[in-house]
């Protein structure tokens, strides 16, 4: 990156650090640091969504949605979350190369499925051959956010359902005996008051959800975990920037960046909860009212 740097083996200490540490594997590790950050930022507005349409969908009176939302949350918090890491993306994959192949390829008179193999033809495939990296690394990471947000909303759905049931029943029939429909008084009642019981919940969630981000290197992708890995082991003279094993010292940085982010994190949590505490009926709502009188 720097001028300097076109001749490694004649810098001193710190031109030698500066010019190591803005190499392109070393930018690939601030990228993968970003990508991390993305995912989180996506992956919990989803899980977050799909866990309030499992909420409702166990609170349904439907026959239909009632066991659909019950199976969704029993199945996937009762499997290891490993599994579905692996599995969702597999079968997302395959399940929209199988439809292209459907659409794109009518003359194919050939079976899909050939053993073991899945075979599909190639302007079938997702992405194809022959489009630019960049296309694959999107890919994947969509298939990797779809299983993240998948699986953490199963959890979420379990801790929003038990926020809506912690809301006294009796404020909901006192708002329907006001004249309020049972739309409005989930709306206006219950919504903006179960908040405050699922947030230690979804801050417990976001917080493994932060700690699960190093399976993204079992999904292909290249994370800060691969990452640290790769550059702290030993490079001998072959390479350009020949060290000892830091592996060490690069975990030591992954480390302090998880640290940082759940202390942060936990700070962020922290002032919902006061904000959301003021005027409920809860213990938090109850020390804000004495510590104001």
């Amino acid at each position: 990156m720097f001028s300097f740097c076109a001749d490694p083996s004649t810098l001193s200490d710190w031109p030698w650090m500066a010019c190591y540490l803005t190499t392109a594997s070393h930018l690939a590790l601030y990228r993968s640091v970003l990508v991390v950050l993305v995912l989180l930022a996506l992956a919990a507005p989803l899980a977050l969504g799909i866990g309030f349409l499992g909420a409702l969908a166990m609170r349904s009176r439907n026959a239909l949605l009632r066991p659909l939302g019950t199976l969704y949350v029993s199945m996937v918090r009762g499997v290891p979350d490993i599994i579905f890491f692996l599995f969702v993306p597999f079968a997302i994959d395959q399940g929209v190369e199988y439809a292209r192949h459907r659409i794109l390829c009518p003359d194919w008179d050939q079976p899909v499925r050939q053993g073991n193999d899945f075979i599909v033809c190639a302007a079938a495939k997702m992405p194809l051959a022959t489009d630019p990296a960049w296309v694959h690394d999107l890919w994947g990471f969509l298939l990797a956010l779809a299983a993240f947000a998948l699986v953490f909303g199963a959890f979420a759905a379990n801790t929003l359902q038990g926020a809506m049931a912690a809301v006294p029943r009796g404020q909901l029939e006192t708002a329907e005996a006001y004249g309020m429909t049972p739309g409005q008084a989930f709306r206006r009642i219950l919504l903006p008051q179960m908040w405050v019981y699922a947030l230690p919940g979804l801050s417990n969630l976001w917080m493994i959800l932060t700690k699960a981000t190093p399976l993204l290197f079992l999904l292909g992708i290249q994370d800060v975990v691969y990452w640290a890995r790769e550059l702290g082991g030993q490079k001998t003279g072959v390479y350009a920037y020949p060290h000892p094993d830091w592996r060490v010292w690069y975990f030591m940085g992954v480390l302090a960046f998880y640290l940082l982010l759940t202390w942060s994190s936990q700070k962020v949590f922290d002032r919902l909860m006061v904000r959301m505490s003021h005027g409920q009926a809860t213990a938090g709502g109850e020390a804000l009212r004495r510590a104001g009188a």
